[in-house]
């Protein structure tokens, strides 16, 4: 009876190798449909933010709209009412808010 048992312990070491091949291919699955996508989407994000430009209407990360007066390096000008001048860093932008990006559903002031 205690060969028996010996002898399926010995036979348990295949399992171990299955089931390192199925970490293996979860952590690509993984990679390929969360991970990856989520750095692209960055990447795309950095570059709109580098070819952004006077006149362009965003908005920042804490929800304040604004347009474009200045960009400087990695420094950028809104202005958010009238003679209201306000410096962000480039990060702090979020997204974009024209009607192009929106479509026609919504109203921009013509100021």
């Amino acid at each position: 009876m205690v060969n028996f048992i010996l002898l399926q312990a010995q036979g348990s070491g295949g399992q171990s190798w299955g089931m390192m091949v199925m970490m293996v291919l979860i952590f690509g699955v993984m990679y390929f449909f969360m991970i990856r996508p989520q750095q692209k989407k960055q990447k795309d994000e950095i570059k709109w933010r580098d070819t952004l430009k006077t006149g362009d209407k965003v908005v920042t990360a804490g929800g304040l709209h604004g347009s474009v007066v200045g960009v400087d390096g990695d420094k950028i000008v809104l202005s958010v009412d009238n003679g209201v001048r306000l410096t962000f860093n480039k990060m702090s932008i979020s997204q974009e808010f024209t009607a192009k990006f929106y479509g026609e559903s919504i109203k921009l002031d013509k100021k």
